[in-house]
């Protein structure tokens, strides 16, 4: 999206998921100007697009040219194919023709290579624990207003880590890493123009002592031919650590997430008896450990609970400035309970929901969804008993497989969510 567009639009009155999807966006410096890659579901485009019409010159406001072609350029980059045959090849022209297109894909695909070498890396440091991705933005949503549609004191900090990795044991406190990750079509020289640019993210949150908390940041070279090359970076720290202060009380993971208003600012240490003025980010000191580990756990069950398609299970691990309102009246359009939907895959349970959409002509069914068992006890709230189950059967997941019962490849996560995919039943064999 063109920066002039942008501008336009932080200045109307955006729907809430629309204003998420162009605050989640990160500005990219052209010239003079900038453009704002972002991602959104189809309906959030599309009204995007709407309000972009005064832009046009309709609707009896005149338009300079420049925000003439700004709009149109967001329209060319963002508006659906018409025929569902022409879309495959509609967003490979679009994507070979934009540069932020370009951007976002090489940054999507850099996500995918920095969590999985992530969680890879740490597991093999940490071999008696377990790992979860946790997305930043919700987790700090609990204790801080991030965007003007939140309430409360905002941050007024656009630089944010993109995920924390929570090292847990059940019963013990949990260490937590920001991950900030950048991808990019160039070279190492590029990468390493990103990584500079990622420390500023992951530098955003601060949990424990000043500048000491331990931070991995990724940038991923993806050049049009050759071997993809992930480059990364570890920032050592003492901090990070949620280990209570004595007299606090023990985490628990069952208990309602709680929100909180947690004053936006990083606290340095005094110089001598000069107290320093906060900077900009979100610090989480020890008054808050117990609380933040809490909403890490409940933050990650939403996830999961929401790859399923249960509203209702989603929301109860949400607090208000987390979307709990928008979950709690959304449930899933077959029965009042998603567990009516499920599928035996590699000999287990999982009950989800069921997607539908076509690649390059055949008709493909995607299901995703949870460990049956696992799904029952997130829904009830029982977030402690099912972290002890994941615990102990960290060493037999994640599984990647072909199931023949099913009729396709079966990935299941060590946190029990599984995606399995498949010709939709009843379709001739595509030819080769």
């Amino acid at each position: 999206m063109p920066g002039k567009v942008a501008d336009f639009l932080r200045a109307a009155d955006l729907e809430p998921a629309e204003r998420v999807a162009l605050d989640q966006g990160v500005i990219v410096r052209r010239g003079q100007g900038y453009t704002l890659p972002l991602t959104a579901i189809l309906a959030v485009r599309r009204g995007l697009l709407a309000r972009c019409q005064p832009l046009d010159g309709g609707q009896a406001v005149p338009a300079v040219p420049a925000q003439r072609k700004a709009a149109a350029s967001t329209k060319t980059t963002s508006a659906p194919s018409r025929r569902p045959d022409q879309r495959s090849r509609a967003a490979s022209a679009t994507s070979a023709s934009t540069p932020s297109a370009s951007y976002l894909q090489s940054g999507e695909l850099g996500v995918g290579f920095a969590l999985t070498l992530a969680k890879h890396l740490l597991g093999r440091r940490f071999p008696e624990h377990s790992v979860t991705i946790v997305p930043a933005d919700t987790a700090l949503r609990a204790g801080w207003a991030l965007t003007s549609r939140d309430e409360g004191q905002r941050v007024k900090y656009r630089y944010r880590p993109q995920y924390f990795a929570e090292v847990w044991r059940p019963g013990e406190p949990s260490l937590v890493i920001p991950i900030a990750s950048k991808g990019n079509y160039g070279n190492a020289a590029t990468s390493a123009g990103q990584l500079a640019s990622a420390s500023l993210h992951a530098e955003a949150v601060h949990v424990g002592e000043w500048n000491e908390t331990p931070s991995l940041l990724f940038s991923t070279e993806i050049p049009t031919d050759g071997t993809v090359t992930v480059h990364a970076l570890q920032t050592p720290g003492r901090g990070g650590s949620l280990v209570k202060p004595s007299g606090e009380t023990e985490a628990n993971l069952d208990a309602k997430p709680v929100q909180e208003n947690v004053m936006p600012g990083i606290e340095p240490p005094p110089e001598g008896n000069v107290t320093l003025e906060p900077v900009p980010g979100c610090h989480v000191t020890p008054k808050y450990y117990t609380w933040f580990q809490e909403i890490l756990g409940h933050t990650a069950a939403a996830g999961l609970m929401a790859l399923t398609g249960s509203g209702k299970a989603t929301a109860r691990h949400l607090t208000d400035r987390q979307g709990h309102k928008r979950f709690d009246g959304f449930e899933h359009a077959a029965s009042g309970s998603v567990q009516d939907i499920s599928h035996e895959l590699l000999g287990d349970t999982y009950a989800g929901t069921d997607h539908v959409f076509r690649l390059n002509g055949p008709r493909i069914e995607a299901f995703s969804g949870v460990d049956a068992r696992l799904f029952r006890l997130l829904s009830e709230g029982q977030v402690e008993e099912y972290r002890a189950v994941v615990h102990a059967k960290r060493h037999t997941r994640p599984q990647l497989t072909w199931d023949k019962k099913w009729g396709g490849p079966v990935s299941v996560h060590s946190d029990g969510s599984v995606l399995a995919i498949r010709l939709l039943p009843g379709q001739p064999r595509p030819r080769h």
